[in-house]
């Protein structure tokens, strides 16, 4: 090949191709579901162990309103006061829950169709802590660093939603925290959001935040926008009080709701991988249930999020090949109910963006996707099991999930890619490829090219100064970070938002210039 020819196609490989050629290769909502760890008849088993527990072992600690619409519907407290949900119950609401639905982004374009194996990835996690941009070390995460990392998210194509991944710590009250956790998500991105709340009265203090964002009383609940995530349980097989009332509220609201298990193998779940699967979908759907006796319509997500300890020690380990394979076996179960679903993946045990962190990510991520989980939480950002983030993982986060959806899109077989005469003109003309229309048609169709992961030679990266991915990343950080401060909430507004609300991050924060960034 001439040197003209390599420059040429190495042109082409960086995308100097006008977007006219095609449509994007990668898409929300491609279709998993092809790798599965489990057979039918190991499915059949799981869930007649979950009909079981359900029914002959049930939930205690349940609310009373719960408790209340629970029995109307033919369940029953036993003698030690543990709810339990008849076999008939369960597979009638598991028959008639939604099967799909649309998850809204403030802006339309980021809606999103949840349900069906279609794939879609995002953040999530409640890390305690964040590694400075600056210093390099970690410390206590602030409602600035959540706005922050709402703005990286709004600008990284393969991230499809923003669930807050960590928790502000400048807050005084658990009121505080939710209520400022909601306005800094809802601040720096139009992709849906998703906020954990651990209390009922956090819900009904944020209904008319949500409502003025979207443009007046009522109006959220056309367009729900903002997930509740509800860990309703404590495994194992125990409701959370509070968190339950905080579930009732969402479902009333019109909210869609995540409703997560999210109990630890060998700790809170049994440490036989099957034995946790079956645990997390008792769980989840006892909730499912809860949800749909409130609301036949309600938006339920199935969140069987069972995580893996290292037995030697008793930690989490989130960047496991047990972890890989129990959040694609929920996965899998999900999809034999036919249920909207999310599961965790991409939580690895790394502190840093490196090697480890790399690998541990790609092969979570992956799994689940080929799986067909509908959504896949805590997969960009998170280190140290979900103890801290990075700014710069999101970066780098967002270039390895594109590359993981283009193997979801899986190979095309059609007419044109099996064309007999494209070969035959090539093989009796040029001889290469690279100027033939059906390379130019597919290059933008069929291949994802990367934004940070290099790909030039050898030399040319050292003469270009030898930088490693994770420099690369954080320069994007500080561009996106130092220009993209989002505007799609009026200014009158955010006054009105400031004027009813303890909002404590300053406004002066939330301009270009700031002296942060």
């Amino acid at each position: 090949m001439s040197d003209l020819s390599l420059r040429r196609t190495r042109r082409l490989a960086r995308g100097a191709v006008p977007p006219a050629f095609g449509v994007a290769p990668i898409t929300p909502g491609m279709v998993g579901g092809r790798y599965m760890p489990l057979t039918q008849a190991e499915m059949e088993r799981i869930h007649d162990l979950v009909l079981r527990l359900l029914e002959d072992l049930g939930l205690s600690q349940v609310t009373p309103s719960l408790e209340r619409r629970a029995v109307e519907a033919g369940c029953r407290v036993d003698e030690t006061g543990r709810l339990r949900f008849p076999r008939a119950l369960v597979e009638d609401v598991i028959a008639r829950t939604r099967r799909k639905f649309t998850l809204h982004g403030l802006d339309p374009v980021h809606d999103l169709e949840i349900g069906g194996r279609r794939v879609h990835t995002g953040t999530g996690g409640a890390a305690p802590t964040i590694m400075d941009f600056d210093s390099g070390r970690y410390r206590e995460s602030t409602v600035a660093d959540l706005y922050d990392i709402a703005r990286l998210v709004d600008r990284l194509d393969n991230i499809h939603w923003y669930h807050r991944s960590v928790v502000a710590r400048d807050t005084d009250t658990i009121l505080d925290l939710d209520i400022n956790t909601t306005y800094a998500c809802l601040s720096g991105t139009t992709k849906s959001i998703a906020v954990s709340y651990t209390d009922g009265n956090s819900v009904r203090a944020v209904q008319p935040m949500l409502d003025m964002v979207a443009g007046g009383e009522g109006k959220f609940r056309e367009r729900p926008f903002c997930t509740a995530v509800c860990c309703h349980v404590v495994p194992p097989m125990r409701f959370a009080t509070e968190s339950c009332d905080a579930l009732e509220a969402a479902v009333l609201a019109g909210m869609p709701i995540l409703l997560v298990s999210a109990g630890q193998a060998g700790a809170t779940a049994p440490a036989a991988l099957a034995g946790a699967v079956a645990q997390a979908c008792a769980e989840v759907l006892a909730g499912l249930i809860l949800c749909n006796l409130v609301d036949p319509h309600c938006r339920g997500i199935f969140a069987a999020w069972p995580f893996v300890s290292d037995l030697r020690t008793g930690a989490m380990s989130g960047g496991s090949g047990e972890q890989a394979l129990l959040s694609a076996a929920c996965a899998q179960m999900a999809g034999f109910y036919d249920l909207p679903n999310s599961v965790p993946a991409g939580m690895t045990d790394s502190k840093l963006p490196d090697v480890q962190a790399g690998g541990e990510k790609g092969y979570t991520i992956s799994l689940a996707a080929h799986a067909g989980a509908t959504m896949i939480h805590e997969c960009a950002g998170m280190q140290g099991s979900l103890m801290g983030t990075t700014l710069e993982s999101y970066v780098l986060d967002n270039d390895l999930l594109g590359a993981i959806l283009r193997t979801v899109k899986g190979v095309e077989v059609s007419e044109d890619t099996l064309n007999f005469d494209v070969v035959r003109d090539v093989v009796m003309g040029a001889g290469h490829y690279l100027g033939h229309p059906q390379t130019f048609a597919r290059m933008k169709t069929d291949y994802v090219y990367p934004e940070i992961a290099d790909r030039r030679s050898i030399s040319e990266w050292q003469e270009a100064g030898a930088r490693d991915a994770r420099a690369v990343a954080r320069d994007r950080v500080r561009r996106i970070l130092s220009e993209h401060y989002p505007g799609h909430i009026a200014e009158s507004v955010d006054a009105r938002l400031r004027e009813t609300y303890n909002i404590v991050l300053p406004t002066a924060r939330m301009r270009a210039g700031n002296g942060v960034w």
